[in-house]
């Protein structure tokens, strides 16, 4: 773990960098804000880490995006930024909660008509997209229930085109993914599912894939890219 006054001077360079790159936008830090006053939990992506997912939706080229775990649309709204007028954002959200307050946040973010959130589980929104054969995604986000992140993975395949980008968010979760985990409870079971996950990137012979560790705001964890061949 890292240290209390590290883990703290690490959010304090987060928000010097925010500040110094103009990454906060008014109309996202108030839907992010609704989503909190609404009782969302805090852990949307950071102002930081939201600019880089749009930047590589940008840099991809990519029109269309498929986020798994939608949450308050914080992430949703880059994702949807980078896409452009002429790009869509499909978002697979479980609690209908948070798929509504997604929906406000878009609206007044002026993003609505660039996203389209799916309510449900998550595999089953993508198992139907599969059966209607939907056009292939440029780039996949996959950030919600960890325990299922194989099973997301195996399905982003048949949704997924040579060269599609697949961001796979929270891999190193303070470094619990050191640790060997019994299968009960949510934690142990998160944990088991991100260790599962990169196990799977590591096999797959159709992704090439790494992992970055991050620290800041969101204290210590990291994200896998993958680029599908």
């Amino acid at each position: 773990m890292i240290h209390h006054s590290a883990d703290h001077h690490a959010a304090a360079v987060d928000e010097y960098l925010e500040q110094r790159l103009g990454l906060r936008i008014d109309a996202l830090e108030a839907g992010r804000e609704h989503a909190h006053n609404a009782g969302l939990p805090r852990i949307e992506v950071s102002p930081a880490q939201g600019k880089f997912l749009q930047l590589l939706v940008e840099i991809t080229g990519a029109r269309r995006v498929l986020e798994i775990g939608t949450l308050g649309g914080y992430s949703t709204s880059w994702l949807a930024k980078g896409v452009g007028e002429s790009g869509t954002v499909i978002s697979c959200e479980f609690e209908p909660l948070h798929a509504s307050i997604a929906r406000e946040n878009l609206q007044r973010a002026g993003l609505s008509e660039r996203v389209e959130i799916k309510l449900g589980a998550a595999q089953g929104s993508m198992e139907s997209l599969i059966s209607r054969k939907s056009a292939p995604f440029d780039l996949i986000f996959i950030d919600a229930d960890k325990r299922n992140n194989v099973r997301y993975l195996e399905l982003a395949m048949d949704l997924a085109r040579p060269g599609t980008v697949v961001v796979l968010d929270n891999v190193v979760r303070s470094g619990a993914i050191l640790d060997a985990v019994a299968d009960h409870g949510t934690q142990e079971a998160d944990v088991r599912g991100v260790q599962d996950s990169l196990q799977w990137l590591r096999d797959d012979p159709r992704v090439s894939a790494t992992a970055l560790q991050t620290v800041g705001a969101k204290g210590w964890d990291g994200f896998a890219l993958a680029r599908v061949l």
